[in-house]
């Protein structure tokens, strides 16, 4: 059975598969970024080669004088703002994102000499004098290929263009990219040292904070009772009311020392100390509100700066169960697994834990960080909560006499 459509109507759209498409400009702007960047090679490569030219032969003819070194010193660090243009330029039109270099450390000590070998060996400034020296002739080809494909070939430029960018996404990741893992490294570390002062710093305001106003008050106020004592005794008064003053210092004495007991064990405790993780464990899981299981399997004990690590993460997970989880059960687990130290806390509370939550969480991943150590968090609304630690295991070192 044959269908006849009105002249008037559109026809179905199977038949419409048949017409040709209208035409189009094949040309996104992902392709027009990678053709201008290509465009901008010549001056660009031409301004680099220029300044390395330069740079390297005027440097190399004054070495013989005392300005020759600091000259070249001086071209690598200007090679590495060039290199942070090639790299702006390529983030910007080929959507390479490479990290920038750390900066050189020039503001420490140790006199002109050392700064000026620090410069002259920085490896990525060299390697930007490398990547400028070696582009010229490439950005000539890449100019005169694109500028030609342009009007010539410009049906197929767009796949000439994407290899032409894919070849210089390589050279601007080989050449100008930080120095692999030892800059990945530098920068960590970096931040690592600016954690563990931070950490060293706020620990001594906290002990100091600790003695003036719970133990330090205490015994001042122990010192004036038995002066007030002593007075009551030599002046001949009633043995009664120097008995009742004598008994109330002895009582700031007790809880001097306990206060004093509390900041030792908050320090290092000796259940620690002499009888490793599982005791210590076990110490702190007696003092929480919440019932915790404790399981340590651990054939030996870790380095002591990872055993105390270790024991103050789970003390501070369990301060935290305690307050805020609302839980009627946690557990503390403890194991090795090859070179890394693994801790899991658990609880059966409402959850919602984060790192940003204000409980400290986000104080305790920075202490694991500084150690190349990871902490995760799974809590989701409604419980349970889950939180990770991993340290890396060093083996302990035997004491010496």
């Amino acid at each position: 059975m044959t269908e006849n459509f009105p002249a008037s109507s559109p026809a179905p759209a199977d038949r419409d598969d048949h017409r040709v498409p209208p035409p189009r400009f094949a040309y996104d702007v992902h392709t027009w970024k990678e053709i201008a960047h290509l465009l901008a090679n010549l001056p660009l490569s031409l301004l680099g080669f220029v300044y390395v030219a330069t740079a390297l032969f005027t440097s190399a003819f004054l070495t013989v004088t005392v300005i020759g070194f600091p000259l070249l010193a001086a071209a690598l660090m200007g090679a590495r703002q060039l290199g942070k243009l090639e790299r702006a330029r390529a983030r910007k039109l080929l959507g390479v994102r490479v990290d920038e270099p750390s900066p050189l450390s020039l503001r420490g000590g140790g006199g002109f000499l050392p700064r000026l070998w620090m410069m002259l060996k920085d490896p990525v400034g060299w390697r930007t004098i490398l990547y400028d020296f070696m582009r010229l002739p490439w950005g000539i080809l890449t100019f005169v290929i694109t500028l030609t494909s342009l009007f010539v070939l410009w049906p197929v430029l767009p796949f000439i263009a994407r290899g032409l960018a894919n070849a210089d996404r390589a050279m601007v990741r080989g050449l100008l990219s930080p120095s692999d893992e030892l800059e990945r490294r530098i920068a960590e570390l970096e931040s690592d040292r600016g954690v563990v002062v931070d950490t060293a710093a706020a620990d001594l305001r906290r002990i100091e904070r600790d003695l003036h106003d719970g133990a330090q008050a205490r015994l001042v106020n122990l010192a004036m009772g038995l002066g007030l004592a002593k007075e009551k005794l030599l002046e001949g008064q009633a043995d009664e009311l120097v008995a009742a003053m004598v008994e109330e210092a002895h009582g700031e004495v007790k809880l001097a020392l306990q206060e004093l007991r509390d900041l030792a064990r908050g320090i290092h405790p000796a259940v620690l100390t002499d009888r490793g993780l599982d005791a210590a464990l076990s110490a702190v899981a007696s003092r929480c509100t919440v019932p915790v299981k404790v399981t340590v399997d651990l054939e030996s004990r870790p380095a002591e700066a990872i055993e105390g690590i270790a024991y103050f993460t789970v003390s501070e997970l369990l301060q935290n169960v305690s307050k805020h989880s609302g839980a009627t059960s946690a557990s503390v687990d403890v194991w090795r697994t090859e070179e890394r130290l693994l801790i899991q806390v658990g609880d059966n509370g409402r959850g919602g834990a984060r790192l940003d939550g204000g409980t400290g969480m986000r104080g305790l991943a920075e202490r694991l960080d500084a150690v190349d150590g990871l902490f995760v968090i799974e809590s989701p609304q409604g419980g349970p909560t889950l939180v990770t630690a991993e340290l890396p295991w060093r083996d302990r070192q035997p004491r010496r006499a």
